[in-house]
């Protein structure tokens, strides 16, 4: 073989490897070494069926966190609210793929007595969070951090995303593990049921 029909065969095998590449894609950004001991959940979407209620509501360790101005904040802070505790972090595809409709979720049913809560674990502290909040043009949700890790390790949380459904007493009433479509009518009126409930709204039954 001539040095010619080497370097057209180099060529054309070079161009397929970049084509191949090409359409593989490229990963979503990931900060590096921010994962820790966390696993990213599988990309399907939940549903509302999804949630694993648990037979009881069942108390939460004490946990504490900062918000956006870097002020130390817990969840006793929001006590007398239905909370939606959504860990994530920037770094986890499907956490950033479901953030704008916790966005939007918040901009339908928060108020009063219900929360959306979205901590991130991201090590980078908030401003991470507030650069991605403003990329993706979110507008309802507060910042809140924890980078220590600690808090999401004490709720038992070791894959993201993860969301904890909490009632205004502070107690833990189900979950749901991996990545959900948080505006959904269907989720909407999931919600809307426990917030019925816990408002004393007669004995509603949650939809199926």
């Amino acid at each position: 073989m001539t040095r010619s029909t080497i370097l057209i065969v180099a060529f054309i095998l070079g161009a397929f490897l970049i084509a191949s590449w090409l359409a593989l894609g490229t990963p979503e950004p990931m900060e590096r070494n921010s994962s820790g001991p966390f696993k990213i959940q599988t990309p399907t979407p939940r549903t509302a069926k999804n949630f694993a209620l648990h037979p009881a509501p069942k108390p939460l360790p004490k946990v504490v966190f900062r918000n956006g101005d870097g002020r130390q904040t817990s969840l006793a802070e929001f006590h007398g609210k239905t909370v939606l505790l959504n860990v994530w972090a920037t770094w986890c595809g499907p956490c950033r793929r479901e953030m704008p409709t916790l966005d939007r979720l918040q901009g339908i049913l928060g108020g009063a007595d219900f929360e959306v809560l979205a901590l991130s674990i991201d090590r980078a502290g908030p401003e991470a969070v507030r650069e991605f909040y403003r990329k993706i043009g979110i507008k309802n949700l507060s910042l809140y951090v924890d980078s220590s890790g600690k808090a999401s390790g004490a709720l038992g949380v070791v894959g993201i995303p993860a969301t904890l459904l909490v009632d205004p007493n502070g107690k833990e009433i189900g979950r749901l593990v991996g990545p959900a479509d948080w505006d959904t009518p269907e989720m909407v009126a999931y919600l809307k049921a426990h917030l019925d409930r816990s408002r004393g709204g007669g004995d509603k039954r949650i939809p199926d």
